[in-house]
């Protein structure tokens, strides 16, 4: 997409909306919380369409429960992998005790092996899942960094040591689509070294260094070639999102260019119908937006996504939505005082749906359905290893209050004033390797 202008958005907060966020006021409303979803093996999260009384309110989180790293999900949600911790007597995870633990979700039903070795694993270590089951792990070991595949056997669990890199530290990225390849970045004063972890053919390869300080990490296609990264210039300045083609030597290309100095995010990406999750300081602070990838239409910063004293992070897009962006189901988490819930927002519909969360859910993990259900795995006292569903809500036909006299109400008339555009240097998606090259031979 060549993103050369801001379109804000045109729904906002409104009062006594139950759980749904709709562009019928222009006065926010306060966040609130949910009530908690019925826990269960595998269990449908209640629907709260119904509850006159305000948004629900969130799960409460397990007593003592902390996973690091993330609950990390493989590309095709078959399976997923964490770092955790026994509990102890009053619930709480023992100190020191850390170890990864693999989810199989394709089957009938979830299920979760553990997988110890003969010592625990330090807090700091990272695991990856591949779609073959096994699990990477990543830990740091006086100066280097090593990784290893760890796999069920029987009763125990095995390793295949894949080598280290001698580095201060390195960042596993997002699984590959191919499922069977991993990368991590390692960051330096200058560069960022990107490296394949796993899925080469002698362990640790060092495929590039790429200019300026590189974080995030989003997959741009099916095949696990096009990565996109946030890259800060070395000698500081506005952070921007570029692509990285791995099929042509690590070459970089610019992705996003909102104003000339906004710090420009990509935070999520969906292959299929190219709509991206964007986050932005261009419109005056950081602000959610959406566009879609090779569009020349503006990037769109919608009001329904701010919440008054809480934070909205996308974390999953339904898939197989082709040319059709706009009706893709994307789900949030959203974080305030009272705890985490989850929410769900189309472009077209311009809502936000709050919606409950099973106590115990691994906050900001879940993946969708192509027909639009949201599973969302969790864990609590009453259960170690489940999964929750979730229906996307259908996005009824808004109404409009208080329309001006002799305007006729369609239902589409804009809820806050449009923002003006900023004037930037357009940087043309055309530049960057999406279409009409194939793999070297």
């Amino acid at each position: 997409m060549t993103a050369c202008a801001i379109e804000d958005g045109t729904a906002e907060a409104a009062p006594g909306t139950g759980g749904t966020v709709e562009p019928e006021s222009d006065e926010p409303e306060e966040a609130a919380g949910p009530q908690s979803g019925e826990p269960g093996g595998a269990a449908e999260a209640p629907d709260p369409a119904g509850s006159a009384a305000g948004p629900p309110g969130p799960a409460a989180p397990a007593p003592g429960e902390t996973v690091l790293p993330p609950f990390i999900l493989t590309a095709d949600g078959a399976y997923a992998a964490r770092l955790t911790a026994p509990r102890d007597h009053t619930g709480g995870t023992q100190a020191g005790a850390w170890y990864p633990e693999r989810w199989t979700l394709d089957g009938p039903e979830p299920y979760a092996v553990p997988l110890p070795l003969d010592q625990p694993e330090e807090a700091d270590a990272q695991v990856l899942p591949l779609a073959d089951g096994r699990v990477l792990i990543g830990r740091r070991v006086a100066g280097r960094y090593a990784f290893s595949l760890l796999y069920p056997t029987g009763p125990g669990t095995g390793e295949l040591p894949l080598g280290a890199v001698e580095c201060a530290g390195m960042t596993l990225l997002p699984p590959s689509p191919d499922g069977v390849s991993a990368y991590a970045l390692s960051v330096g004063a200058y560069s960022t070294g990107l490296w394949l972890v796993a899925g080469g053919a002698y362990g640790p390869e060092h495929l590039a260094d790429l200019p300026g300080r590189c974080s995030g990490g989003v997959w741009l296609d099916r095949a696990g070639r096009l990565l996109a990264l946030d890259r800060e210039p070395a000698g500081g300045g506005p952070v921007k999102a570029v692509v990285v083609d791995l099929g042509r030597g690590a070459e970089m290309t610019p992705l996003l260019q909102i104003a000339p100095e906004s710090d420009d995010r990509l935070l999520l990406a969906d292959p299929d119908s190219g709509l991206l999750l964007i986050r932005s300081d261009a419109p005056g602070h950081d602000r959610l937006g959406w566009g879609v990838l090779g569009s020349c239409l503006p990037v769109r910063f919608p009001e329904c996504l701010r919440l008054p004293d809480a934070a909205v992070t996308p974390f999953a897009v339904q898939p197989g939505q082709m040319l059709m962006p706009e009706s893709c189901a994307v789900a949030l988490r959203i974080d305030g005082a009272a705890g985490s819930w989850a929410g769900i927002w189309r472009p077209s519909g311009r809502r936000l749906h709050q919606l409950p969360v099973p106590e115990g859910w691994l906050a900001g993990s879940g993946v969708w359905s192509r027909d639009g259900v949201l599973k969302l795995p969790y864990t609590n006292g009453d259960t170690a290893c489940a999964v929750a569903s979730l229906t996307a809500p259908a996005d009824a036909e808004p109404a409009v209050a208080g329309a001006p006299s002799g305007c006729p109400v369609s239902g589409t008339q804009p809820s806050a004033a449009v923002a003006p555009p900023s004037v930037c240097r357009p940087v043309p998606l055309g530049q960057a390797p999406f279409v009409g090259r194939t793999a070297p031979d």
